[in-house]
């Protein structure tokens, strides 16, 4: 199989046209060790109810190696995109449509910014994966996440939102093709709205928002700064009400004008 150019594939199309129409995309991100088979079964067809852009499949640490079996059983109930967010080299499927090729541009650990890449590069160019070039920013979200202790990284602080503008000035110079501000899994408090609003003046590629968001009122915040695609995950993983959240969230973002 042939690899997909970096911003020329269908996945990253859909982006675009869908940003040059002013309108808003939402993406829910499953991790496969939080979620049994049935709530998956569940989630995935309220997904598709709501008219879900993409699933996002993926997270900082896995201990039960489930991504083939996760994304099969959201393509049971799906026909959503479904896009890798890998924490590492070891979560790359090739049942999924899409990767996330990842580069922490806002640490300074060189494994994550370039060489899990260069071990990733010939399973990815291999699995037919359409690549998304991405620059990833981690924003402190009030509580020490997930992917800041196994990235070994220090989030740009909430006050700093220079240091967020010229580290997204410098992810798009160095030609990634999408910009994820990210509080982190589990955040406390989502990406400051100031820094969604300076980040989006200085870039022109889309911005993916995520971490921290929990309902309508902080996605719709979060589009209103300026994020063309929000994510939201956590939230969603707690059981009770988890379905009609997510449809309200996803209402919330495709109605925003």
């Amino acid at each position: 199989m042939t690899i997909q150019l970096e911003g020329m594939g269908s996945i990253y199309n859909q982006i675009v046209t869908k940003r040059k129409r002013g309108r808003k995309q939402f993406a829910l991100l499953v991790d496969p060790d939080k979620t049994d088979h049935l709530f998956l079964g569940k989630v995935a067809q309220a997904a598709q109810r709501s008219e879900v852009d993409f699933i996002m499949v993926g997270s900082s640490l896995l201990t039960n190696n489930s991504i083939n079996n996760c994304i099969r059983i959201l393509k049971d109930h799906c026909s959503i995109p479904m896009v890798l967010f890998p924490g590492n080299p070891l979560q790359i499927s090739p049942l999924a449509d899409g990767i996330l090729f990842l580069s922490l541009i806002s640490g300074r650990n060189p494994e994550l910014l370039i060489g899990n890449h260069v071990v990733a590069a010939p399973l990815i160019k291999s699995s037919g994966l359409e690549v998304l070039s991405t620059g990833y920013v981690l924003v402190d979200g009030e509580t020490m996440t997930t992917v800041a202790y196994m990235s070994n990284t220090q989030p740009i602080p909430r006050d700093k939102d220079e240091i967020a503008v010229c580290t997204s000035m410098a992810g798009e110079m160095l030609g990634h093709n999408l910009i994820y501000l990210d509080a982190g899994s589990g955040a406390k408090s989502p990406v400051p709205l100031s820094m969604i609003s300076k980040v989006k003046e200085h870039i022109q590629v889309p911005l993916i928002v995520g971490g921290g968001i929990r309902n309508k009122t902080t996605a719709l915040e979060a589009c209103n700064s300026g994020a063309d695609i929000i994510v939201v995950g956590n939230a969603i993983e707690e059981e009770q009400g988890a379905e009609k959240l997510l449809e309200s969230i996803a209402e919330a973002v495709h109605d925003y004008a």
